[in-house]
Protein backbone atom coordinates (compact mmCIF):
# COMPACT_ATOMS: atom_id res chain seq x y z
CA UNK A 1 0.00 0.00 0.00
CA UNK A 2 1.15 3.55 -0.61
CA UNK A 3 1.57 6.11 2.14
CA UNK A 4 -1.59 7.87 0.97
CA UNK A 5 -3.99 5.09 -0.04
CA UNK A 6 -7.15 5.79 -1.97
CA UNK A 7 -10.45 4.01 -1.59
CA UNK A 8 -9.95 2.44 -5.00
CA UNK A 9 -6.51 1.07 -4.12
CA UNK A 10 -7.70 -0.32 -0.78
CA UNK A 11 -10.72 -1.96 -2.40
CA UNK A 12 -8.54 -3.53 -5.08
CA UNK A 13 -6.01 -4.79 -2.55
CA UNK A 14 -8.51 -6.39 -0.21
CA UNK A 15 -10.51 -7.87 -3.10
CA UNK A 16 -7.32 -9.46 -4.43
CA UNK A 17 -6.50 -10.89 -1.00
CA UNK A 18 -10.03 -12.27 -0.52
CA UNK A 19 -9.95 -13.87 -3.97
CA UNK A 20 -6.67 -15.60 -3.18
CA UNK A 21 -7.51 -16.63 0.40
CA UNK A 22 -11.24 -17.06 0.98
CA UNK A 23 -12.33 -20.68 1.24
CA UNK A 24 -15.90 -21.33 2.40
CA UNK A 25 -14.87 -24.79 3.61
CA UNK A 26 -11.77 -24.06 5.72
CA UNK A 27 -13.61 -23.59 9.03
CA UNK A 28 -14.56 -20.34 10.75
CA UNK A 29 -11.68 -20.16 13.23
CA UNK A 30 -9.09 -21.04 10.60
CA UNK A 31 -10.50 -18.37 8.28
CA UNK A 32 -10.48 -15.71 10.98
CA UNK A 33 -6.90 -16.59 11.87
CA UNK A 34 -5.95 -15.87 8.26
CA UNK A 35 -8.14 -12.75 8.26
CA UNK A 36 -6.54 -11.33 11.40
CA UNK A 37 -3.00 -12.20 10.32
CA UNK A 38 -3.53 -10.31 7.07
CA UNK A 39 -4.41 -7.06 8.85
CA UNK A 40 -7.69 -6.79 6.94
CA UNK A 41 -9.85 -7.68 9.96
CA UNK A 42 -9.20 -4.23 11.48
CA UNK A 43 -7.47 -2.24 8.72
CA UNK A 44 -7.62 1.09 10.58
CA UNK A 45 -5.80 -0.33 13.62
CA UNK A 46 -2.00 0.03 14.02
CA UNK A 47 0.06 -2.70 12.38
CA UNK A 48 1.42 -3.69 15.81
CA UNK A 49 -2.11 -4.65 16.85
CA UNK A 50 -3.24 -6.70 13.84
CA UNK A 51 -4.19 -3.78 11.58
CA UNK A 52 -2.74 -1.96 8.57
CA UNK A 53 -2.61 1.60 9.83
CA UNK A 54 -5.11 2.77 7.21
CA UNK A 55 -7.60 5.66 7.59
CA UNK A 56 -10.86 4.94 9.41
CA UNK A 57 -12.83 4.82 6.17
CA UNK A 58 -10.96 1.64 5.18
CA UNK A 59 -13.04 -0.39 7.67
CA UNK A 60 -16.21 0.23 5.68
CA UNK A 61 -14.44 -0.48 2.38
CA UNK A 62 -13.21 -3.85 3.63
CA UNK A 63 -16.63 -4.76 5.05
CA UNK A 64 -18.22 -3.99 1.68
CA UNK A 65 -15.63 -6.09 -0.17
CA UNK A 66 -16.36 -9.02 2.15
CA UNK A 67 -20.11 -8.74 1.50
CA UNK A 68 -19.50 -8.60 -2.24
CA UNK A 69 -17.41 -11.76 -2.09
CA UNK A 70 -19.85 -13.54 0.23
CA UNK A 71 -17.09 -13.93 2.83
CA UNK A 72 -17.28 -13.78 6.63
CA UNK A 73 -16.13 -10.71 8.54
CA UNK A 74 -15.52 -9.85 12.19
CA UNK A 75 -17.15 -11.72 15.08
CA UNK A 76 -20.46 -10.38 16.33
CA UNK A 77 -21.08 -8.96 19.78
CA UNK A 78 -19.61 -6.70 22.43
CA UNK A 79 -16.11 -8.09 22.06
CA UNK A 80 -15.47 -6.37 18.74
CA UNK A 81 -17.76 -3.40 19.19
CA UNK A 82 -16.95 -2.41 22.79
CA UNK A 83 -14.15 -4.37 24.47
CA UNK A 84 -11.62 -4.41 21.63
CA UNK A 85 -11.73 -0.63 20.92
CA UNK A 86 -11.46 0.08 24.65
CA UNK A 87 -8.48 -2.23 25.09
CA UNK A 88 -6.82 -0.83 21.97
CA UNK A 89 -7.05 2.69 23.40
CA UNK A 90 -6.38 2.06 27.07
CA UNK A 91 -5.03 -1.45 27.64
CA UNK A 92 -1.44 -2.29 28.49
CA UNK A 93 0.68 -3.95 25.83
CA UNK A 94 0.58 -7.17 27.87
CA UNK A 95 -3.23 -7.11 28.00
CA UNK A 96 -3.53 -6.28 24.32
CA UNK A 97 -1.19 -9.13 23.45
CA UNK A 98 -3.12 -11.57 25.61
CA UNK A 99 -6.69 -10.64 24.63
CA UNK A 100 -7.01 -8.68 21.38
CA UNK A 101 -6.18 -11.38 18.85
CA UNK A 102 -8.50 -13.97 20.42
CA UNK A 103 -11.25 -11.35 20.54
CA UNK A 104 -10.74 -10.62 16.83
CA UNK A 105 -10.95 -14.31 15.95
CA UNK A 106 -14.05 -14.81 18.10
CA UNK A 107 -12.37 -17.23 20.51
CA UNK A 108 -13.16 -14.88 23.40
CA UNK A 109 -16.66 -13.51 23.98
CA UNK A 110 -17.50 -10.55 26.22
CA UNK A 111 -20.23 -8.91 28.27
CA UNK A 112 -20.50 -5.48 29.89
CA UNK A 113 -20.66 -5.17 33.70
CA UNK A 114 -21.47 -1.52 34.39
CA UNK A 115 -24.96 -0.84 35.78
CA UNK A 116 -25.97 -1.73 39.33
CA UNK A 117 -29.39 -1.88 41.04
CA UNK A 118 -28.64 1.35 42.92
CA UNK A 119 -26.36 2.93 40.31
CA UNK A 120 -27.92 2.92 36.87
CA UNK A 121 -27.94 6.34 35.25
CA UNK A 122 -25.70 7.56 38.07
CA UNK A 123 -23.09 4.96 37.20
CA UNK A 124 -20.35 6.75 39.16
CA UNK A 125 -22.20 5.87 42.39
CA UNK A 126 -21.42 2.18 41.89
CA UNK A 127 -20.51 0.18 45.01
CA UNK A 128 -19.13 -3.08 43.62
CA UNK A 129 -15.65 -3.28 45.16
CA UNK A 130 -12.28 -4.53 43.96
CA UNK A 131 -9.63 -4.97 46.66
CA UNK A 132 -6.08 -5.98 45.77
CA UNK A 133 -4.77 -9.15 47.42
CA UNK A 134 -1.23 -9.85 46.28
CA UNK A 135 -1.25 -10.58 42.55
CA UNK A 136 -5.07 -10.66 42.36
CA UNK A 137 -8.07 -8.39 42.83
CA UNK A 138 -10.99 -9.67 44.92
CA UNK A 139 -14.37 -8.45 43.65
CA UNK A 140 -17.68 -8.32 45.53
CA UNK A 141 -20.94 -6.78 44.34
CA UNK A 142 -23.82 -7.02 41.90
CA UNK A 143 -24.36 -5.88 38.32
CA UNK A 144 -27.59 -5.85 36.31
CA UNK A 145 -28.90 -5.62 32.71
CA UNK A 146 -25.92 -7.62 31.49
CA UNK A 147 -26.52 -8.87 27.94
CA UNK A 148 -24.85 -12.20 27.06
CA UNK A 149 -23.34 -12.60 30.53
CA UNK A 150 -24.66 -16.17 30.63
CA UNK A 151 -22.16 -17.35 28.03
CA UNK A 152 -19.41 -14.71 28.02
CA UNK A 153 -15.79 -15.61 28.68
CA UNK A 154 -14.84 -12.14 29.92
CA UNK A 155 -16.59 -9.09 31.33
CA UNK A 156 -15.81 -5.38 31.05
CA UNK A 157 -16.09 -4.47 34.74
CA UNK A 158 -16.03 -1.13 36.52
CA UNK A 159 -15.57 -1.38 40.28
CA UNK A 160 -14.77 0.90 43.21
CA UNK A 161 -11.15 0.81 44.30
CA UNK A 162 -11.19 3.89 46.55
CA UNK A 163 -13.85 5.30 48.88
CA UNK A 164 -11.75 8.21 50.06
CA UNK A 165 -11.93 10.37 46.93
CA UNK A 166 -14.91 11.86 45.00
CA UNK A 167 -16.98 9.15 43.35
CA UNK A 168 -15.68 9.54 39.78
CA UNK A 169 -12.07 9.36 40.96
CA UNK A 170 -12.30 6.06 42.83
CA UNK A 171 -13.38 3.75 39.99
CA UNK A 172 -11.14 1.32 38.11
CA UNK A 173 -11.74 -0.67 34.94
CA UNK A 174 -11.03 -4.43 34.86
CA UNK A 175 -11.34 -7.48 32.68
CA UNK A 176 -13.23 -10.07 34.75
CA UNK A 177 -12.92 -13.80 33.89
CA UNK A 178 -16.57 -14.90 33.96
CA UNK A 179 -16.13 -18.66 34.16
CA UNK A 180 -15.26 -18.99 37.84
CA UNK A 181 -16.97 -20.08 41.05
CA UNK A 182 -17.24 -16.52 42.39
CA UNK A 183 -19.43 -15.34 39.49
CA UNK A 184 -23.14 -16.23 39.42
CA UNK A 185 -25.33 -15.24 36.46
CA UNK A 186 -29.13 -15.17 36.76
CA UNK A 187 -31.40 -14.48 33.75
CA UNK A 188 -34.02 -11.71 34.07
CA UNK A 189 -37.53 -12.55 32.81
CA UNK A 190 -38.86 -9.57 30.82
CA UNK A 191 -42.50 -8.58 30.39
CA UNK A 192 -42.22 -9.45 26.67
CA UNK A 193 -41.33 -13.02 27.76
CA UNK A 194 -37.71 -12.82 26.58
CA UNK A 195 -34.65 -13.14 28.81
CA UNK A 196 -31.97 -11.13 27.06
CA UNK A 197 -30.49 -9.64 30.22
CA UNK A 198 -28.97 -11.01 33.38
CA UNK A 199 -28.04 -10.17 36.93
CA UNK A 200 -24.44 -10.95 37.83
CA UNK A 201 -23.42 -11.59 41.45
CA UNK A 202 -19.73 -11.53 42.34
CA UNK A 203 -18.68 -13.09 45.64
CA UNK A 204 -14.93 -13.04 46.18
CA UNK A 205 -14.46 -13.30 42.42
CA UNK A 206 -10.83 -13.07 41.38
CA UNK A 207 -9.11 -10.98 38.73
CA UNK A 208 -5.40 -11.24 37.85
CA UNK A 209 -3.55 -8.06 38.84
CA UNK A 210 -2.53 -7.39 35.23
CA UNK A 211 -6.18 -7.43 34.10
CA UNK A 212 -6.52 -3.84 35.30
CA UNK A 213 -7.18 -1.66 32.22
CA UNK A 214 -5.31 1.64 32.29
CA UNK A 215 -4.32 3.22 35.57
CA UNK A 216 -5.77 2.54 39.00
CA UNK A 217 -8.76 4.82 39.76
CA UNK A 218 -8.91 6.03 36.13
CA UNK A 219 -11.82 3.74 35.27
CA UNK A 220 -14.40 6.47 34.78
CA UNK A 221 -12.52 7.96 31.82
CA UNK A 222 -12.04 4.50 30.30
CA UNK A 223 -15.69 3.57 30.85
CA UNK A 224 -16.70 6.65 28.89
CA UNK A 225 -14.75 5.28 25.92
CA UNK A 226 -16.81 2.09 26.07
CA UNK A 227 -20.06 4.03 26.45
CA UNK A 228 -19.25 6.29 23.51
CA UNK A 229 -19.03 3.23 21.26
CA UNK A 230 -22.21 1.76 22.75
CA UNK A 231 -24.21 4.93 22.11
CA UNK A 232 -22.89 5.13 18.55
CA UNK A 233 -24.93 2.15 17.42
CA UNK A 234 -27.73 3.07 15.04
CA UNK A 235 -28.91 -0.32 13.82
CA UNK A 236 -28.30 -4.00 14.38
CA UNK A 237 -28.47 -6.01 11.19
CA UNK A 238 -27.99 -9.71 10.76
CA UNK A 239 -25.18 -10.37 8.25
CA UNK A 240 -25.87 -12.29 5.06
CA UNK A 241 -23.39 -15.07 4.34
CA UNK A 242 -22.41 -16.52 1.00
CA UNK A 243 -23.82 -15.74 -2.40
CA UNK A 244 -27.39 -16.32 -3.50
CA UNK A 245 -27.94 -19.78 -4.92
CA UNK A 246 -24.66 -21.26 -3.68
CA UNK A 247 -24.52 -23.92 -0.93
CA UNK A 248 -23.02 -23.06 2.44
CA UNK A 249 -19.59 -24.53 3.11
CA UNK A 250 -18.18 -25.29 6.54
CA UNK A 251 -16.99 -21.73 7.20
CA UNK A 252 -20.32 -20.20 6.21
CA UNK A 253 -22.33 -22.79 8.12
CA UNK A 254 -20.33 -22.13 11.28
CA UNK A 255 -20.72 -18.37 10.79
CA UNK A 256 -24.48 -18.81 10.33
CA UNK A 257 -24.67 -20.84 13.54
CA UNK A 258 -22.66 -18.16 15.36
CA UNK A 259 -24.99 -15.44 14.08
CA UNK A 260 -28.08 -17.44 15.02
CA UNK A 261 -26.88 -17.85 18.61
CA UNK A 262 -25.92 -14.18 18.83
CA UNK A 263 -29.19 -12.82 17.45
CA UNK A 264 -31.35 -15.07 19.61
CA UNK A 265 -30.52 -12.60 22.36
CA UNK A 266 -31.65 -9.69 20.21
CA UNK A 267 -34.62 -11.25 18.44
CA UNK A 268 -37.01 -8.73 20.02
CA UNK A 269 -34.83 -5.66 19.31
CA UNK A 270 -36.69 -4.70 16.11
CA UNK A 271 -39.85 -4.51 18.24
CA UNK A 272 -37.97 -2.48 20.87
CA UNK A 273 -37.22 0.05 18.12
CA UNK A 274 -40.96 0.44 17.39
CA UNK A 275 -41.28 -1.24 13.95
CA UNK A 276 -42.03 2.02 12.17
CA UNK A 277 -41.49 0.07 8.94
CA UNK A 278 -44.79 -1.78 9.48
CA UNK A 279 -47.20 1.10 10.10
CA UNK A 280 -48.24 1.77 6.48
CA UNK A 281 -48.98 -1.87 5.70
CA UNK A 282 -50.80 -2.31 9.01
CA UNK A 283 -52.98 0.74 8.30
CA UNK A 284 -53.91 -0.69 4.92
CA UNK A 285 -54.56 -4.16 6.33
CA UNK A 286 -56.82 -2.66 9.01
CA UNK A 287 -58.70 -0.55 6.50
CA UNK A 288 -57.80 2.76 8.15
CA UNK A 289 -55.27 4.05 5.62
CA UNK A 290 -57.74 6.74 4.50
CA UNK A 291 -58.51 7.90 8.01
CA UNK A 292 -57.18 11.48 8.11
CA UNK A 293 -56.02 11.22 11.73
CA UNK A 294 -54.16 7.97 11.06
CA UNK A 295 -52.59 9.38 7.89
CA UNK A 296 -51.47 12.50 9.75
CA UNK A 297 -49.82 10.46 12.51
CA UNK A 298 -48.11 8.15 10.02
CA UNK A 299 -46.64 11.15 8.22
CA UNK A 300 -45.44 12.68 11.49
CA UNK A 301 -43.70 9.42 12.30
CA UNK A 302 -42.23 8.95 8.80
CA UNK A 303 -40.83 12.49 8.77
CA UNK A 304 -39.15 11.99 12.12
CA UNK A 305 -37.70 8.63 11.04
CA UNK A 306 -36.20 10.23 7.93
CA UNK A 307 -34.67 13.07 9.94
CA UNK A 308 -33.15 10.53 12.32
CA UNK A 309 -31.67 8.60 9.40
CA UNK A 310 -29.93 11.77 8.22
CA UNK A 311 -28.49 12.32 11.70
CA UNK A 312 -27.20 8.75 11.74
CA UNK A 313 -25.65 9.28 8.29
CA UNK A 314 -23.78 12.33 9.54
CA UNK A 315 -22.46 10.34 12.48
CA UNK A 316 -21.26 7.56 10.16
CA UNK A 317 -19.58 10.11 7.90
CA UNK A 318 -17.75 11.57 10.91
CA UNK A 319 -16.53 8.12 11.91
CA UNK A 320 -15.38 7.45 8.33
CA UNK A 321 -13.21 10.57 8.57
CA UNK A 322 -11.54 9.13 11.65
CA UNK A 323 -13.28 11.24 14.26
CA UNK A 324 -13.91 9.50 17.61
CA UNK A 325 -17.49 8.92 18.77
CA UNK A 326 -18.88 12.17 20.16
CA UNK A 327 -22.12 13.76 21.31
CA UNK A 328 -23.79 12.89 18.02
CA UNK A 329 -24.15 9.38 19.46
CA UNK A 330 -26.37 10.82 22.17
CA UNK A 331 -28.44 12.65 19.54
CA UNK A 332 -28.97 9.40 17.66
CA UNK A 333 -29.76 7.47 20.80
CA UNK A 334 -32.32 10.03 21.98
CA UNK A 335 -33.92 10.18 18.53
CA UNK A 336 -34.16 6.38 18.41
CA UNK A 337 -36.08 6.43 21.70
CA UNK A 338 -38.48 9.00 20.30
CA UNK A 339 -38.98 6.96 17.12
CA UNK A 340 -39.87 3.93 19.23
CA UNK A 341 -42.40 5.84 21.34
CA UNK A 342 -44.05 7.48 18.34
CA UNK A 343 -44.21 4.21 16.42
CA UNK A 344 -45.82 2.43 19.38
CA UNK A 345 -48.47 5.16 19.60
CA UNK A 346 -49.23 4.89 15.88
CA UNK A 347 -49.48 1.09 16.08
CA UNK A 348 -51.91 1.44 18.99
CA UNK A 349 -53.95 3.99 17.03
CA UNK A 350 -54.14 1.68 14.02
CA UNK A 351 -54.89 -1.55 15.88
CA UNK A 352 -57.11 -0.29 18.67
CA UNK A 353 -57.87 -2.85 21.37
CA UNK A 354 -56.46 -5.68 19.23
CA UNK A 355 -52.99 -4.24 19.83
CA UNK A 356 -53.14 -6.16 23.08
CA UNK A 357 -53.54 -9.53 21.32
CA UNK A 358 -50.55 -11.82 21.52
CA UNK A 359 -52.06 -14.63 19.43
CA UNK A 360 -54.55 -13.06 17.04
CA UNK A 361 -55.54 -14.42 13.64
CA UNK A 362 -53.04 -12.12 11.95
CA UNK A 363 -49.47 -13.18 12.88
CA UNK A 364 -48.47 -9.51 12.97
CA UNK A 365 -50.87 -8.93 15.86
CA UNK A 366 -48.34 -10.57 18.17
CA UNK A 367 -45.59 -8.38 16.72
CA UNK A 368 -47.55 -5.22 17.50
CA UNK A 369 -48.31 -6.47 21.02
CA UNK A 370 -44.60 -7.09 21.53
CA UNK A 371 -43.83 -3.57 20.28
CA UNK A 372 -46.02 -2.03 22.97
CA UNK A 373 -44.30 -3.86 25.84
CA UNK A 374 -40.78 -3.63 24.40
CA UNK A 375 -40.39 0.02 23.42
CA UNK A 376 -39.89 1.32 26.99
CA UNK A 377 -36.53 -0.48 26.97
CA UNK A 378 -35.31 1.75 24.12
CA UNK A 379 -35.32 4.76 26.47
CA UNK A 380 -33.21 2.94 29.07
CA UNK A 381 -30.66 0.71 27.34
CA UNK A 382 -27.33 2.27 26.49
CA UNK A 383 -27.96 5.32 28.68
CA UNK A 384 -31.35 6.75 29.62
CA UNK A 385 -33.00 9.60 27.73
CA UNK A 386 -32.34 11.88 30.69
CA UNK A 387 -28.62 11.18 30.54
CA UNK A 388 -28.55 11.74 26.76
CA UNK A 389 -30.26 15.13 27.22
CA UNK A 390 -27.67 16.12 29.81
CA UNK A 391 -24.85 15.18 27.43
CA UNK A 392 -26.44 17.09 24.55
CA UNK A 393 -27.07 20.15 26.71
CA UNK A 394 -23.52 20.28 28.03
CA UNK A 395 -21.46 19.02 25.08
CA UNK A 396 -23.43 20.47 22.15
CA UNK A 397 -25.41 23.43 23.50
CA UNK A 398 -22.80 24.54 26.03
CA UNK A 399 -25.29 24.72 28.88
CA UNK A 400 -24.03 24.66 32.47
CA UNK A 401 -23.96 21.34 34.29
CA UNK A 402 -26.78 20.46 36.64
CA UNK A 403 -26.00 21.39 40.24
CA UNK A 404 -24.37 18.51 42.11
CA UNK A 405 -23.43 18.11 45.76
CA UNK A 406 -21.60 14.78 45.78
CA UNK A 407 -18.62 15.24 43.46
CA UNK A 408 -16.32 17.21 45.75
CA UNK A 409 -16.46 14.92 48.79
CA UNK A 410 -15.05 11.50 49.52
CA UNK A 411 -17.54 8.92 48.30
CA UNK A 412 -17.47 7.27 51.72
CA UNK A 413 -18.96 10.46 53.20
CA UNK A 414 -21.57 10.70 50.45
CA UNK A 415 -22.77 7.16 51.11
CA UNK A 416 -22.99 7.77 54.85
CA UNK A 417 -24.81 11.07 54.31
CA UNK A 418 -27.42 9.39 52.15
CA UNK A 419 -27.75 6.43 54.54
CA UNK A 420 -27.89 4.08 51.58
CA UNK A 421 -26.09 1.24 53.36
Amino acid sequence: MTSSPTEQSVRAAVASWISATWDPNMGLLAWREEFVSSGWAVPSWPEQWHGRGLPAWADAVVADALRTAGAVGQPLGGGMSLAAPTLLEHGSDELRTKLLRKTLTGELTWCQLFSEPSAGSDLASLTTTAVQDGDEWIVNGQKVWNTSAHHADLGMLVARTSWDVPKHQGISYFVLPMQQIGVEVRPIKQMNHHSSFNEVFMTNARIPADYLVGQLNDGWRIARTTLSHERGFATMRRPQFGKSGTPLGRTLAEAEAEAHEHFQTYVWYPQRAGRADLVVDRARARGVANNPIVRQEIMRLSSFVKANEWTASRARAARALGRPPGPEGSLGKLAASEVARRAARVHALIAGASAMLCDGIDPLDSVVAEVLVSTPAQSIAGGTDEIQRSIIGEKILGLPRDPVTDTDRAFRDVIQGHSRY
